[in-house]
Formats: C-alpha cells, sequence, structure tokens
C-alpha cells in the first residue's frame, strides 16, 4: 500500500474516508477516540496545503437521513482537535457538499454529512453502490483510507472509490496492518488471547482461526456463561447463547485436543438484575444461582487471569469482563486492563469496547502496546478473513 508522502497534495484535492463513528448521548460525544486516531492523517495533508475533505459514517440510519445520526457533533469536535474550524456540509453529495468542496482552499478541512444517509454507500447492488461512488470521487483529487473500523466493510466509500482516484492508505490503517501482522505471523510466545463481551456467536470465526495459533485462551464476559453451560453448569440467568453451544462444545474439544489452555471464569458476581445498583454476591462459576445473572468476573477470576498474563509475550484482548459501564461490575474489566498494563508483553487493545472501557475507567492509553480503531475489521483479519477496504487500498 502507498502512503500520504508518496502524494504531491499541495492546492489538490484529498478525499480521506475516516472512521469517526463515536458512541452519542443527543448530540454529546462520549468517547471521541476515534477522532483523535483520526486526526494525524488530517493534520498531514493540512500540512502538505492539501484541500481535505473528511467522509465518514456514524451509526446505522438505514440509507435514510436521521437527525439522530448526524455528523454535525462530530465536526464540532474535530475543529477544536485540529485547532481550526471545520466547514460541515449538511448532505453527502447535494448542494451543500458541492458548495462546501468547491469553496475549500489549501490547508482547510471540510467534513461531509454522514455517508449512510445515502443508500448507495451500503448498497448490495454493485451498480448503485458504484453510481453512488463516482459522484463522491468526484469531490476529490487523491483518496486516503484511513477509517480502518470500516475496511471490512465493501461499501462505496471503502471498496469502490479507491478505484477511481490515485489512493494512499493513512497512518492509521498502515498502524494497524503493521499490528495485526505481528499477531499473525510468528508472534513471541506465549501468545494469549483474552476474549470477552455479550455474544459467543459474534466471535465464532476468530474463536475458531485462534486456536491454531494461540497457547491461551481466556474467555470472561456475557460469552463465558455460554462456556459454562457447554460444560453443564447452572448460569441462573446470565446472557446464554443455546443455539451456540455444540459449537463451544467443539471448541473446548478442540483445545483440549490442540493443547491450548482455555481459561474459563471461577468465580462470578451474580446479580439479583440488571442494573447498577443491583445487589450481588460472589459465587463460583460453577453454582450460579438459577434466580441470578452474572455481570463481572470475581476477585479470585481476576486473580487468576492476571496470573495467565503474567508470563505472556504477546497479548490480545477484545471484549470487557462485565458490564464495565457500571462502577460495581467494572473490577473485572479493570482488573485485565491493568494486567496488560504492568505485562511487558507486546499488548494490543482490539478496539470497540474494550478500548471504550480503557478511557471510561481512567486508564493511562499509553499503557498499552497498541489500542486498536476497529473492533470489528481487526477480529475479521485475525480470522484470516479478506478485507475490501485493504484490498482496494492494495490495488
Amino acid at each position: 500500500m502507498k502512503d500520504i508522502s508518496e502524494f504531491d497534495v499541495d492546492g489538490r484535492r484529498v478525499l480521506v474516508r475516516a472512521d469517526l463513528n463515536v458512541p452519542l448521548e443527543g448530540d454529546v460525544i462520549t468517547d471521541d477516540g476515534r477522532i483523535r486516531a483520526s486526526v494525524p492523517a488530517i493534520e498531514e495533508l493540512v500540512g502538505k496545503g492539501a484541500r481535505v475533505i473528511v467522509v465518514a459514517h456514524l451509526g446505522r440510519p438505514k440509507g435514510q437521513p436521521n437527525p439522530k445520526y448526524s455528523l454535525a457533533p462530530v465536526a464540532k469536535r474535530l475543529g477544536e482537535l485540529l485547532g481550526a474550524d471545520v466547514a460541515f456540509a449538511t448532505d453527502v453529495i447535494g448542494d451543500s457538499a458541492q458548495a462546501v468542496v468547491e469553496a475549500l482552499q489549501g490547508g482547510q478541512v471540510a467534513l461531509l454529512e454522514n455517508l449512510r444517509f445515502e443508500p448507495g454507500e451500503e448498497s448490495k447492488d454493485d451498480a448503485e453502490r458504484a453510481e453512488f461512488a463516482a459522484k463522491l470521487a468526484a469531490f476529490g483529487d487523491v483518496y486516503v483510507g484511513d477509517g480502518f473500523g470500516a475496511v471490512h466493510r465493501k461499501h462505496a466509500s471503502v471498496y469502490d472509490v479507491p478505484k477511481l482516484l490515485p489512493h494512499a492508505a493513512g497512518p492509521l490503517v498502515l498502524a494497524e496492518v503493521t499490528v495485526l501482522k505481528k499477531l499473525t505471523e510468528d508472534p513471541p510466545r506465549p501468545y494469549v488471547v483474552v476474549l470477552g463481551g455479550a455474544k459467543v456467536s459474534d466471535k465464532l470465526g476468530v474463536i475458531g482461526n485462534l486456536l491454531t495459533k494461540v497457547d491461551r485462551l481466556l474467555i470472561g464476559g456475557g460469552m463465558a456463561y455460554t462456556f459454562l453451560k457447554a460444560q453443564g453448569y447452572e448460569v441462573g440467568k446470565s446472557l446464554l447463547q443455546e443455539d451456540q453451544l455444540d459449537q463451544v462444545r467443539g471448541f473446548l474439544a478442540e483445545a483440549a485436543k490442540r493443547g491450548v489452555e482455555l481459561v474459563l471464569p471461577v468465580d462470578v458476581l451474580a446479580a439479583t438484575h440488571f442494573a447498577e445498583d443491583a445487589e450481588y454476591e460472589v459465587v463460583d462459576a460453577t453454582a450460579i444461582p438459577a434466580d441470578r445473572e452474572g455481570l463481572d468476573i470475581g476477585p479470585r477470576t481476576r486473580e487468576l487471569f492476571a496470573s495467565r498474563l503474567a508470563d505472556a509475550k504477546t497479548v490480545f484482548w477484545n471484549g470487557p469482563m462485565g458490564v464495565f459501564e457500571f462502577e460495581a461490575f467494572s473490577g473485572g474489566t479493570r482488573a485485565v486492563a491493568e494486567a496488560l498494563i504492568r505485562s511487558e508483553a507486546f499488548t494490543v487493545v482490539g478496539g470497540g469496547d474494550s478500548a471504550a472501557a480503557v478511557r471510561r475507567l481512567g486508564l493511562p492509553e499509553d499503557g498499552f502496546s497498541h489500542i486498536s480503531t476497529g473492533g470489528g475489521a481487526s477480529l475479521e483479519y485475525l480470522e484470516g478473513k479478506t478485507l475490501p477496504g485493504l484490498v482496494a487500498l492494495e490495488e
């Protein structure tokens, strides 16, 4: 993949596909990590005199304009981080976008409205997607793909537009690919992966692939209860995917066959109900009361997981250990994060909720070797899938 340095962009219009899909409460951004991660590419282009047109998505508006998913708050925050006004177009390829792009001078930045307001962005119809891509590409002289969190999507702005313009990968995408290659091409051992989050089904492919590569797999979060149930234990009202039990039994057998140490919780915080102020007790993971639900790993599990991370040379972590948004049930996620910070291993936080948890819990981001901006993209890469956005940038 080419990088930005290979292009003379002075005075040229550079279309930057960024990942600005941040969580919002109303019009308040609750975690600006992805915006901050996009700043270096934009600053580099501004410094070279480019007219920078940023395009991105937010949420799932399903091809229709929806004020709930407007990028207007993002434009404001991006301007604050850049220390300069960011012109905002109230549409994607309409009159507002045309006017904003035409008015842009060298060294200035504009952000177009949410790409997913246009049905062509996510269309499964190649012709419809290509038609939208052509209109979007008309705004730029050069394309820079820097939205790693979207490279696993075959969307117009990710896959089709770079085919129409001279293109390069931004620093964020290049950094992410370098890190993921470290995780997949002869990583230093012991190689330990920590997986959490709500659903086993979200990580089926990556678990299956990782069982052929890792030395140790630690399972926490909501998905752990399906593993415990697959072993025949009572999990009460805990999150459970009954339809995945056979698949999980297969994982347990495969891990044993390959000599992969698969570590499950030994105790959990069993709550009366799903709420921040719910009463809870610490119980053995093999004896969760029928009227309780596990909302976090317990103190013995926190110590167990920390001990199984202590000698690691490479660690990939994706998914919280409990409901970290609730203070009472954030301790397990904090314990895993702090174990990684203490570690001398090459440590990668795999984006999504894990990255959000690091920031929400006030932990130092520089305590980890790398915090990914692309949860789904990272997992699909580790699963061994071909990512359309990377293919387009490599051509």
